[in-house]
């Protein structure tokens, strides 16, 4: 990691973690509390086959004050290369100067378009997280906690519902310094914020 850090000094380039999930309709359940005798009950009609695919993003800025989350939702569509390149493309319009898109190896990323598109723009730099190490992005944490938080118990009635939802909850990141910082932190990366 100690390279990314130098580079992106070298470069004055924003950091940009990505990573992809996915979210169902099987609500994730978490203890809460109830009225003694009245156990909670979640009634979800899930199926397993509906889901929202999510890309997300935390970027850091190139002087290292500025954090920022992203997440594109796609409702019943696996994520795919014309995915993968529409968020980047997303990212080049809201950042000025290079980025360095940092995430992990899954195929989708080092398909033949993933890689056209990175050819045809010069401020765009990829670097690959080490084998299964999910640890070292902190997108994976900003998932577990949105999933595991905000999203927790919740039962939606479709995947539209699930997919606003998503969205409305997900976006309450974008501004959440202290929490984007945490997520940071939370992989030990030696980036100073």
């Amino acid at each position: 990691m100690g390279a990314h850090k130098k580079n992106a000094r070298r470069l004055k380039a924003t950091l940009v973690f990505l990573d992809e999930t996915g979210l169902l309709l099987t609500p994730l359940v978490h203890r809460t509390w109830g009225l003694r005798g009245q156990t909670p009950v979640l009634v979800h009609n899930a199926r397993r086959d509906r889901r929202v695919s999510a890309i997300g993003a935390i970027t850091i800025s190139p002087a290292r004050r500025r954090l920022r989350s992203y997440v594109a939702l796609h409702p019943n569509v696996s994520i795919k290369q014309p995915e993968i390149i529409a968020f980047l493309r997303a990212q080049m319009r809201h950042r000025r100067g290079p980025l360095i898109v940092i995430w992990d190896r899954l195929n989708v990323h080092r398909g033949a378009a993933v890689k056209a598109f990175v050819a045809q723009h010069a401020r765009l730099h990829l670097e690959e997280l080490p084998t299964y190490a999910p640890d070292l992005n902190p997108v994976e944490a900003m998932w577990g906690h949105g999933k595991g938080h905000k999203l927790a118990n919740y039962c939606p009635d479709s995947v539209d519902e699930l997919a606003e939802t998503a969205n409305d909850k997900f976006s309450e990141y974008q501004e959440e310094q202290n929490l984007l910082k945490g997520f940071i932190r939370h992989t030990k990366l030696p980036i100073r914020l």
